[in-house]
């Protein structure tokens, strides 16, 4: 019997050509659609949302904003994004780095072509693995999809075992999602738009970057403003 993260694999090998065709957004409107889903989060639906203490002690947090729904035999799903990490998990967040990610498996509820994705690391080792090209959802580190309000921390007893929490806004509605098999890696294009040559994925994030433009330090700094304890 052929492993399921295999099987999941082969569904990512043939859903990416199949959404070749949706152009990526450009890496500066992907920065400020990250801003917007931020804002949505914080701002629409507080006491819906991803739980208040599981952000502000976040590690490291990935925006990737209108995942699209795509395939045939296999569901899945296509997307560009950012992730910024904080250093030691409590001090200033890094610029971010941008990412693209592709997820077989993944079912959107019906009617909808597009979800906008949060995920919240609570270690740092899903993101090294991500800079080291070797990372799968699950498989690299333990992921689950996230418990949704205020109060939803308080009720699971404490008993946040996962490495990565999961979740989806569409049609201003959040929920947890399961992203298990997805993979997420590093857009050295992006980057280099952003950045310039040369620079490597560890170096923006450890704060060896100049001239970064105003809507990659506005996603900066909207973390900054929304995980302060």
């Amino acid at each position: 019997m052929i492993p399921r993260l295999s099987l999941l694999a082969l569904g990512l090998a043939a859903l990416v050509p199949s959404m070749a065709v949706q152009a990526a957004d450009p890496p500066r409107k992907q920065a400020s659609e990250a801003v917007r889903v931020l804002d949505e989060m914080i701002n629409d639906a507080p006491d819906k949302s991803v739980p208040s203490d599981l952000l502000k002690n976040a590690c490291a947090v990935a925006i990737i904003p209108g995942m699209v729904k795509g395939g045939f035999v296999f569901s899945g799903a296509k997307g560009e994004g950012v992730i910024a990490e904080r250093r030691d998990c409590t001090g200033e967040w890094s610029n971010p780095n941008f990412i693209s990610t592709a997820a077989a498996g993944v079912g959107f509820q019906a009617g909808i072509q597009s979800i906008d994705v949060i995920l919240v690391f609570r270690t740092h080792k899903g993101v090294d693995q991500i800079i080291d090209g070797q990372f799968t959802m699950g498989a690299s580190a333990s992921a689950a999809a996230g418990p949704v309000g205020r109060s939803a921390m308080a009720a699971t007893n404490g008993k946040m075992n996962a490495e990565i929490y999961t979740y989806s806004r569409a049609k201003g509605l959040f929920a947890g999602i399961s992203l298990d098999g997805s993979r997420i890696s590093i857009d050295d294009d992006s980057n280099e738009e952003i950045y310039g040559k040369g620079i490597t994925a560890r170096r923006i994030f450890e704060g060896g970057v100049t001239n970064v433009p105003s809507e990659v330090v506005a996603f900066r700094d909207k973390l900054e403003e929304y995980t302060q304890k």
